[in-house]
């Protein structure tokens, strides 16, 4: 059987972590995968994380199975977190998932599940995974520009009753450029006109202009609409990437409609890992009942986000006193984990090749893992790739 399989293709951001790994430069910058990284290049664990843990372990509670939904007060929080208000709690479900990755996958199924075939319309470019979990999941999937927010619109006035809109939420992957206010106003008016249901992927909330800000336009969707599906990620917020801590939820203009959504999701979650892992749960759940922890875990996230604004504000700075400051003055109007370099492949392969500085072939860059004094090294190794002639390199 296995001598049947054909190749399949490598994940190209793992490829570029082995690749990097294997790169005996001393100086070598990997700025690949979408992980925060303090000033000493280390991915820490939250303060607020490990005190919950501690008291987790003094608890000594039971590891028996917690039901298809997962932690119950973990998904509570996460409502209330997420929408804030109890007029929107109060229209809404919600089901613990693996990670943000198994949120977008449960809601895409339960997409597939109310309407096999539907049309799902994603931005370009797009977070890398986006496409294969819809299509994975059975759904069409169509494009919208992102970068230009009168092409966004015009796109999107094609979608129709019944398709979905996936939209990330703040801190766009990987561009890092989100709409305005005024942008997010319209589409929501685009989606009650026509009917079409946003379905925001968030993952980066805190970390581009805090944590209300962020979450403001999934709040107004949910307000203005009878449908939103929302898949949120505790990996970035949180530190808890390999704890696997997310959340699948519905906002909905029934009660009975939000059973049959969260029946759906749990039936969904058997067929693929039956129930999720309850550690990163709990340990937010615990966080978030608590007052003293929750402002302890607010004010890190805080100084997270002022960690990469200086990134970016430095990187812009020394890359505008090296000549470029057009491409800079870009720079400078992104935000959260991610900056998009004004590189073609070729650039990025140049950069790679030259300075050792690791970003997708895209131009991603993640700007939360770089160590502030690796900055000037970042800028120089960015000027040099586009001094370079086009056709200097080749993918």
């Amino acid at each position: 059987m296995l001598e049947l399989l054909p190749a399949p293709p490598a994940d190209p951001l793992w490829d570029l972590t082995a690749e990097y790994a294997a790169d005996p430069r001393p100086e070598r910058l990997d700025l690949v995968l979408g992980v925060y990284r303090d000033h000493t290049g280390v991915t820490p664990v939250m303060a607020a994380v490990k005190e919950a843990e501690i008291r987790l372990a003094e608890r000594s509670g039971s590891k028996e199975y917690l039901g298809l939904s997962g932690n119950t007060a973990f998904n509570r929080a996460m409502l209330t977190t997420v929408l804030g208000t109890e007029a929107l709690t109060a229209r809404a479900t919600a089901v613990q998932t693996v990670a943000g990755t198994g949120a977008l996958r449960l809601l895409a199924d339960l997409v597939r599940q109310t309407r096999p075939g539907t049309t799902v319309w994603i931005s370009d470019p797009a977070y890398v995974n986006h496409r294969p979990i819809l299509e994975g999941a059975g759904l069409t999937v169509r494009t919208f520009r992102w970068l230009d927010a009168t092409g966004l619109l015009e796109d999107l006035r094609e979608a129709g009753r019944g398709d979905v809109v996936l939209l990330q939420g703040c801190c766009h992957n990987p561009t890092g450029a989100d709409p305005s206010p005024e942008t997010w106003e319209e589409l929501a008016g685009l989606a009650a006109k026509n009917g079409w249901i946003p379905f925001v992927d968030l993952a980066y909330h805190g970390l581009g202009d805090g944590l209300e800000a962020d979450l403001r336009p999934t709040r107004m969707l949910a307000e203005r609409l009878p449908e939103v599906l929302i898949a949120v990620s505790c990996s970035k917020n949180f530190g808890l990437y390999s704890d696997r801590t997310g959340c699948a939820v519905v906002v909905g203009s029934s009660a009975r409609a939000l059973r049959h959504a969260e029946t759906a999701l749990q039936n969904a979650a058997r067929t693929l890992y039956s129930m999720p892992p309850d550690h990163g749960a709990a340990v937010v759940a615990t966080v978030l009942e608590d007052e003293r922890l929750k402002a302890a875990w607010l004010a890190e996230l805080d100084a997270m986000r002022h960690r990469i604004t200086a990134n970016r504000t430095d990187l812009v700075a020394h890359l505008g006193a090296l000549g470029h400051e057009e491409e800079a003055r870009a720079l400078g109007r992104q935000k959260g984990m991610f900056s998009m370099l004004p590189l073609t492949p070729g650039g990025m392969l140049r950069m790679r090749r030259r300075s050792g500085i690791y970003g997708t072939t895209a131009g991603r860059i993640n700007i939360a893992g770089v160590p502030a004094h690796r900055i000037p090294f970042l800028a120089r190794g960015i000027a040099d790739a586009l001094r370079a002639p086009a056709a200097t390199e080749t993918v």
